[in-house]
Parts: structure tokens; C-alpha cells; sequence
């Protein structure tokens, strides 16, 4: 025989007889979800920075505000590297700027206020720009100020693109050496962006079908390849 207590129906009559309130089991706790949105996403610096550059790159670069490192670089050898991803997981770039039509990153820019002459901003400061100048993509440091000089801020942008454009990595990778082919697996050529031994693959669709070629491990964190002519 089933009492009461066994039966939900039954239990929460009882409850409601005793002047205990009741609700849904199926309504979330309050508690559950102590989330609201905050209202200083961007600071008041930050957001009259991001006026001054949106105008002066209009179309062509997207800026997108406040991007976790980890978000825009990948660890390479990881089972090698286990604290490195960690290292980066917690820290976010102020703004990174992107080519608008395959949202590539072209460079970062840091705001600088105050709080980067203290010595933990510091160390934290040297640690992520020895990330973007190994990794390659630039990163613009730019002091906060009431006003900005739209023709220094220009010349900074523009540096900071060709030095991207130089650390690229080339467009037509040099051709394998046919000496690196007699051992495809012990010779495998290393990816020119990670240092690490490429794969050897083929394509299953597009006009490359069928072809083989060497791919980066790391792929899609990095999307290198190189021609096989075995």
C-alpha cells in the first residue's frame, strides 16, 4: 500500500494544508542562477578608446573588445606543455583586430592605465607580450589618455600590420626535399608555424582529391600544410 509521503500529489496537499508553500519541481532555485549582465563590460576608458578606433578603421578591420588568450593561441606539444595553457586561460586581451571578411587576427591592442605600473600588472604585462612576439601576431601598447592623436594612433595601426604581414607565415612553403620522402615517417617535415613533425594525409574532396600532403597535428588550431611528391 502507498501512503502519502510516497506520493508527490499527496505530499504537496499536505504541505499546502500545513501552510507550507510549494512550486514545480521542475522551476530552477533562484540561487541556481545568480547571473545578471554587468554594466561595465567595457570601462569608461576602454569604451571611449574603442569610439576613437571603430572610427578610424570603419570597415575595414573588425575590432572585437576584451578576447581571452586562450581563445586566440593554442599550445603546441601540449602533453609537453601541460601549465602552459593555463597560463593563459585567465588573461584576455583589451582589443583585438581582425581582417573583417575571415576574422583572422591582424594584431592586439592594450589600453594602459594606471593600474600596469604595478608589479604583479607588470610581470603579468611581460608574460603576455613574450606571447604575441612568440606566436608572432603584434600587440600595440597604448597609454590612456582624455584624448588621441588620430595621426599617431594611425601610424602605430599601420606598423603593426606590415610587422604582422612580415611574421606570417609564407603563402607557398618551400617544396620538401625528395631526400625527406625514402622515410615518410621517420622524415616527416616539421609545420614551419609549430616545430612540430607534419602528418601525412589525403584529400577527400575538392579538386585535390585523392592527393596526398602533409598537414600540421595541430590542425584546425593551425591549418598549415605542404606539398608531398612522393
Amino acid at each position: 500500500m502507498t501512503t502519502s509521503t510516497n506520493n508527490p500529489g499527496c505530499l504537496a496537499a499536505l504541505l499546502r494544508l500545513l501552510g507550507i508553500p510549494t512550486k514545480p519541481a521542475s522551476e530552477p532555485e533562484a540561487e541556481s542562477y545568480p547571473y545578471r549582465v554587468r554594466d561595465d563590460f567595457l570601462s569608461p576608458a576602454e569604451q571611449s578608446f574603442y569610439l576613437v578606433i571603430k572610427g578610424m578603421m570603419g570597415d575595414h578591420l573588425i575590432i572585437c573588445p576584451k578576447v581571452s588568450l586562450a581563445d586566440i593561441f593554442f599550445v603546441i606539444r601540449p602533453n609537453e606543455n601541460l601549465s602552459a595553457y593555463n597560463r593563459i586561460n585567465r588573461k584576455h586581451v583589451d582589443f583585438l583586430v581582425c581582417n573583417p571578411k575571415t576574422m583572422k587576427p591582424r594584431f592586439a591592442i592594450e589600453l594602459d592605465d594606471q593600474s600596469h605600473a604595478r608589479a604583479d600588472r607588470e610581470e603579468r604585462d611581460e608574460f603576455v607580450d613574450g606571447v604575441f612576439k612568440q606566436a608572432g601576431l603584434p600587440l600595440v601598447h597604448v597609454p590612456v589618455r582624455q584624448s588621441y592623436g588620430i595621426s599617431e594612433l594611425g601610424d602605430l595601426f599601420r606598423e603593426a600590420l606590415r610587422n604582422g604581414d612580415s611574421n606570417s607565415s609564407p603563402k607557398n612553403p618551400p617544396e620538401v626535399q625528395p631526400q625527406a620522402m625514402a622515410d615518410k615517417t621517420v622524415s616527416a617535415p616539421s609545420c614551419p608555424k609549430c616545430g612540430v613533425p607534419m602528418v601525412l594525409r589525403t584529400a577527400r574532396q575538392g579538386s585535390q582529391s585523392g592527393k596526398q600532403f602533409y598537414g600540421c597535428p595541430n590542425y584546425p588550431n593551425c591549418r598549415t600544410v605542404l606539398p608531398f611528391s612522393g
